[in-house]
């Protein structure tokens, strides 16, 4: 995306903007959140609405988060963005590099006089959209990083111990095999979004690269590296955990496999995200626990933190003032404990705020639903490395497609471990390399 072309893009949307404020100024908001979480995020609009009379924001399903991103990036060449629009972590580089059709948060928020303290949030979760200068470019929505979900019931029927989720690999082959043998359930784990689970948080959860240049928050001139042994023996183990019924391959991107074979008993454990509580709970017909990723006991320095996923939202150029003052004036809504709090209550995603942490401990939350305290303590489990505070690649969307290729071809048998990263890394760079060539 050229940003010459998105200047010339933004004086044409500007000049198309309306002009002056309504008695009720509105707000459009593009996002790609369906069924219980959509109606969830409508209500929060709702509630906004109702707290005032000046603004009115109006929420929009779009699709998935790729198809939400795609059809802004498409409404902003034709003068038709929204003003906000709600993109996963793997898009921030993106829109970085659309310098001219974005208005960085950090700027809303002092134009419009609304106080914003990027102290308030998550450390994991203001550097993931922070600058090189540590202004934040985007505003915390809807953050989650992934858990374990497993069946107590079917742990007590393997006889282990329901209370003591695997903590290490070691232990999970273990406690799988012991629930293939005692007939528990016909497979022992399986995981949603590989790419998400078993590459990109396996390696900030172990402290080991993605790449180079901090995982890409040093520059777009970045490169892949995570064709390393470790990743490599990894890929390994889960073929031969394939190969033995230990572990089952939920399918690529989002492993849409994962979660229904979960649900119906067939797997006793699933990765997934921890925005996934709510329907895992809605969903299975059993008694689910939680636990943290699993880690190689042998590499120094692991478990170390595991990264968000989720998104954010970010607010498109070509607006009037009168209406980014709404914007601000709802980001601000969004910011306080109470909604935040509920928030994360109803949907498992993070409490992104300190204050809205807080709260929820003090109204006795987490006492009431244990393990719902799962996500963040293994956010916060350490302070962020360059290794562990995430990731931003041009075209991630695209080179997360290229990762799932390239472990489906590793569970197939038609590849090594060693192979199938070493592949993905050269594609995924030549992805890299293309989206460098578009900034010029």
């Amino acid at each position: 995306m050229n940003r010459h072309i998105l200047g010339g893009l933004l004086a044409a949307s500007t000049a198309l903007a309306p002009v002056g404020a309504q008695a009720e100024t509105t707000i459009d908001w593009w996002h790609a959140m369906g069924g219980e979480l959509g109606e969830i995020l409508e209500g929060i609009a709702r509630d906004f609405n109702e707290s005032q009379s000046d603004y009115r924001v109006v929420p929009s399903f779009r699709g998935t988060y790729t198809e939400t991103m795609t059809g802004a990036i498409a409404a902003f060449r034709a003068g038709e963005q929204p003003h906000i629009v709600q993109v996963f972590e793997v898009g921030t580089g993106t829109m970085m590099a659309a310098e001219g059709a974005i208005y960085p948060i950090h700027r809303l928020m002092a134009d419009n006089g609304v106080a914003f303290d990027p102290a308030a949030y998550l450390p994991a979760v203001v550097g993931y959209y922070t600058d090189p200068d540590g202004n934040m470019l985007s505003f915390p929505f809807n953050s989650s990083t992934p858990i374990m979900y497993y069946n107590r019931d079917a742990f007590a029927a393997a006889g282990l111990d329901p209370d003591q989720p695997p903590r290490t690999w070691a232990e999970m082959e273990r406690a799988a095999q012991a629930i293939l043998d005692s007939g528990a359930a016909p497979c022992g784990f399986t995981t949603s979004w590989p790419s998400w689970v078993m590459l990109e948080n396996f390696s900030a959860w172990h402290n080991i690269p993605l790449g180079t240049k901090e995982n890409g928050f040093g520059g777009f001139d970045a490169e892949l590296t995570f064709d390393n042994d470790l990743v490599a023996r990894h890929w390994d183990n889960l073929k031969a955990w394939g190969d033995a019924g230990l572990f089952r391959w939920g399918g690529p991107g989002s492993g849409p496999d994962a979660f229904p074979a979960f649900y119906a008993g067939e797997c006793a454990m699933v990765f997934g995200s921890s925005a996934s509580r709510a329907g895992v709970l809605r969903n299975a017909e059993f008694e689910v626990g939680y636990g943290m990723q699993p880690y190689y006991d042998d590499v120094a320095g692991a478990p170390q933190n595991s990264i968000i996923g989720g998104a954010t939202l970010w607010v498109l150029s070509g607006k009037t003032e009168a209406e980014y003052e709404g914007v601000a004036r709802f980001f601000a809504y969004l910011s306080q404990p109470e909604v935040q709090a509920s928030w994360h209550q109803q949907t498992g995603y993070l409490p992104i705020t300190h204050a809205a942490f807080d709260l929820t401990r003090e109204q006795g939350y987490y006492d009431a639903n244990p393990g719902a305290d799962i996500a963040i303590r293994q956010m916060t489990l350490n302070p962020p490395t360059e290794n562990s505070k995430g990731l931003r690649f041009g075209n991630f969307v695209q080179i997360r497609d290229v990762i799932s290729e390239e472990m489906e071809a590793l569970m197939a048998g038609t590849k090594t471990g060693a192979q199938a990263a070493a592949d993905a890394v050269q594609r995924g760079n030549a992805l890299l390399r293309q989206f460098e060539a578009q900034l010029r």
